[in-house]
């Protein structure tokens, strides 16, 4: 370990950044899929927590292979590389993991509102994990290594598609949320139903056509009237 170079130890110090993520994620993937009722939406994180796996397995080979050791906390620079290694989370690195899904998804006052908030802290973290990947990626390639330049490039395919499913889900949750909370008659700008009041206006026209019907109608009588007083 202490005989890394400053290249080495650089790539070693980026790739733990992402090795402690992804066994972080794990915990809080597996939180997650136990409170997710959508179907189509759970069979994805399922996907994706195997992907998860597999991401933390494939960093963790290529940071032995470049002479390091996996650890599951950001690691400061290359004078840490020389810490005692972890097979995975602490107990209480998991112990805050398994807490963060669980809380995130109690907020909320209805299921639907509690998976869109999941939703959208997992889009957040794969958003994360997007901009990590690119630093790797760009990091190896500008110091020559390949290998680990092709690691970062295709997990980062992973994750952007993950991020591109929760961008297209999100909305749908937030309809169900919609549904779920409020009433038919609220929704798509309308507002509770409104009592017609007619203005004084309204009454006095009203009332003015009326009085000027009956002052007509009088009017025709008397002319009738006078008719038959001058035919007598």
């Amino acid at each position: 370990m202490s005989n890394l170079n400053a290249r080495d130890a650089k790539l070693v110090q980026y790739l733990n950044e992402a090795y402690g993520k992804e066994k972080r994620l794990e915990t809080a993937l597996q939180a997650h899929i136990g409170l997710t009722t959508r179907q189509p939406y759970k069979k994805r994180l399922q996907q994706h927590l195997s992907e998860t796996k597999n991401h933390g397995r494939m960093v963790e080979r290529r940071i032995k292979a470049l002479g390091g050791v996996a650890e599951t906390v950001s690691v400061p620079g290359p004078d840490a590389l020389t810490g005692a290694a972890e097979a995975g989370l602490s107990a209480a690195q998991r112990a805050v993991a398994l807490a963060m899904g669980p809380l995130r998804a109690v907020r909320g006052t209805s299921g639907p509102e509690r998976m869109l908030k999941n939703a959208k802290t997992e889009y957040s973290e794969e958003a994360e994990e997007i901009a990590t990947y690119t630093a790797i990626e760009s990091l190896a390639r500008s110091v020559g290594d390949k290998e680990t330049a092709m690691l970062a490039h295709e997990i980062r395919g992973q994750e952007e598609r993950m991020a591109r499913f929760l961008e297209r889900l999100i909305p749908q949750l937030t309809t169900a949320v919609v549904k779920e909370e409020i009433p038919r008659q609220l929704r798509n700008g309308a507002g509770p139903p409104r009592r017609r009041i007619t203005s004084g206006r309204s009454r006095t026209r009203a009332g003015s056509g009326s009085a000027g019907r009956r002052t007509s109608s009088g009017a025709r009588r008397s002319s009738v009237s006078s008719r038959r007083r001058s035919s007598s």
